[in-house]
């Protein structure tokens, strides 16, 4: 059964301001997006889903062989590099007046931490938990996200902090570690979202 999202029924009140050393910029995961794509002006339209990857981590791939969720200690875990990012993209949204009162974040703790560090809060969302390497889930868990995001049209935004599989599962394309990709549901692709814009930390 789907999930549903509550969004916040108030706007946001944004500015447009330039994110001090780190352009908005197109690349793989946005080929869709149009050329010079302005990501802090789409968040300022609203009805935006916001898709980010957890910022960086401890050198690794996956988790160690001991993994269990919601043991941090098991897991691999932001660096302060990741860190420092997360607190970046924090700084930029409190420049550009955004606040985004709707954070999803996969239960890792990577993800978490990064939600908290740049968002000051998230809600654990079973769907974009990480599906690297567990067998067929990831097809059926993209399938929940695009059910329950199909009818969002804002006025506000949501973020989902999440994993590279699962951003690849619902975009089509790669994400560096603390990348976010602006996207909306698109009626004329239900299988994928249409990126818009991207940001780097």
């Amino acid at each position: 059964m789907t999930t549903p999202l509550l969004f916040p029924r108030r706007s946001f009140l944004c500015r447009s301001l330039a994110l001090a050393g780190a352009g908005s910029f197109l690349g793989t995961a946005g080929a869709q997006a149009g050329t010079g794509a302005d990501f802090w002006g789409l968040l300022r339209e609203g009805g935006c889903v916001l898709l980010m990857r957890h910022a960086q981590t401890d050198p690794g791939v996956g988790d160690p062989t001991n993994f269990r969720l919601g043991d941090c200690s098991t897991q691999r875990n932001l660096s302060e590099a990741g860190r420092e990012q997360s607190r970046r993209v924090a700084a930029a949204f409190a420049r550009e007046g955004i606040r985004i009162d709707d954070v999803r974040s996969s239960a890792w703790c990577r993800c978490v931490d990064t939600a908290e560090l740049a968002f000051g809060k998230h809600t654990v969302w079973q769907p974009i938990n990480s599906f690297f390497g567990r067998g067929g889930t990831g097809d059926s868990q993209t399938r929940e996200v695009l059910e329950a995001l199909k009818d969002f049209r804002g006025p506000a935004n949501i973020a989902l902090v999440t994993h590279q599989v699962n951003i690849t599962g619902l975009t089509g394309g790669f994400t560096s570690m603390g990348e976010m990709l602006l996207t909306r549901p698109d009626p004329a692709n239900p299988r994928q979202l249409r990126v818009l814009a991207r940001q780097s930390p």
